[in-house]
């Protein structure tokens, strides 16, 4: 018998969503209990030590997901290129081709910040660490492989805040199929 699971879990994907559209300041307990429809005893009861438990605890949900899905991936796959792609589709569908912010981007640029900072560096030093793993395994030469795979997260960050700037979710799109070019080319 699978476990049911509880408000903490049911609730953090529209924590996620208040803390994506009204930053980690701008997301109140009242917008949060609205969104998750729990109270706030509940919330409390859930997250005792409140807005910043679950940021916490969101954080942490993120950094799972791309740890199964995009890290694991890119460090044990026998074929890094297959695994290169992955990531590159995987991260397309999770920032839904450009229309979804990075909520540990965005996070990082807030005053909160210092709360959460090593679980924010360490989802950019994992993704640009397993990445250039990779890419090594690809035939990168070390050097090369580490300077591709941070520009690859750098280029990935900045697509989403450009396409959300000019409200065009295209230009995520072409920047993924570039970045797969430079990437996965021999």
């Amino acid at each position: 018998m699978t476990k049911k699971p509880g408000a903490r879990e049911d609730a953090l994907p529209a924590i996620a969503e208040v803390f994506r559209e009204y930053g980690y300041e701008g997301a109140s307990l009242a917008l949060i209990g609205a969104r998750t429809g729990l109270g706030k005893g509940s919330l409390y009861h859930a997250f005792p030590g409140g807005k910043a438990e679950m940021a916490e605890a969101v954080l942490a949900a993120i950094g799972a997901w791309f740890e199964e899905t995009v890290y694991a991936p890119l460090r044990d796959d026998p074929d890094p290129r297959a695994a290169i792609r992955l990531m590159l589709s995987e991260t397309d569908a999770y920032f839904r081709s450009g229309r979804r912010v990075c909520l540990v981007g965005a996070f990082a640029l807030t005053e909160g910040r210092d709360g959460f900072a090593d679980r924010i560096a360490g989802y950019f030093r994992d993704w640009r660490e397993a990445l250039a793993e990779a890419l090594i395994r690809a035939g990168r030469p070390a050097a090369e492989a580490d300077s591709l795979a941070e520009d690859a997260v750098l280029t990935i960050q900045g697509g989403l805040v450009l396409a959300r700037a000019l409200d065009d979710p295209a230009v995520f799109g072409r920047m993924l199929g570039r970045l797969e070019e430079r990437l996965v080319s021999e």
